[in-house]
């Protein structure tokens, strides 16, 4: 009976292992969230613009800043935990600009695991059996 247990213990550790050890990036459309109502229930009235999107003249630049959120995955799909902690981390970004007194974030790239790509379209997650990552950096600005 003991060496039952132990096998099913040590089968349920290795599948567990296995399920968590998952990290795929992930690209993504952002017109899938950007715009939703969900998106808009969210976010806060500080316009976001990605990389290659065109804004208003810029007349005063903070500089960059960036955030890297994560969010629970389990019973999500990887689509459906990726679109939250994007919203999350750009709620973060936003936050910033407001906090110091600017209008805007623009130039936003996605910076996950320290790589970053640059879509105005796009955007990158980390999704994993049980966790969802998106790191992004951005300028806050004043048009």
């Amino acid at each position: 009976m003991n060496k039952i247990i132990t096998l099913l213990a040590l089968s349920a550790a290795v599948v567990s292992g296995a399920a968590q050890a998952r990290n795929d990036v992930l690209t993504l459309p952002l017109d899938s969230i950007i715009g939703t109502e969900k998106a808009k229930q969210a976010l806060h009235n500080v316009p976001v613009y990605f990389a290659g999107q065109e804004h208003p003249a810029i007349s005063k630049n903070w500089g960059e800043t960036s955030t890297s959120r994560k969010t629970n995955a389990f019973g999500k799909s990887d689509e459906e935990a990726c679109q939250w902690v994007l919203l999350s981390a750009l709620k973060v970004l936003q936050e910033a600009a407001q906090q110091r007194g600017y209008d805007a974030v623009v130039n936003i790239r996605s910076n996950y695991q320290n790589k970053e790509f640059s879509s105005a379209t796009e955007f990158q997650c980390g999704a994993g059996a049980i966790m969802a990552g998106v790191a992004l950096k951005g300028d806050l600005v004043k048009f």
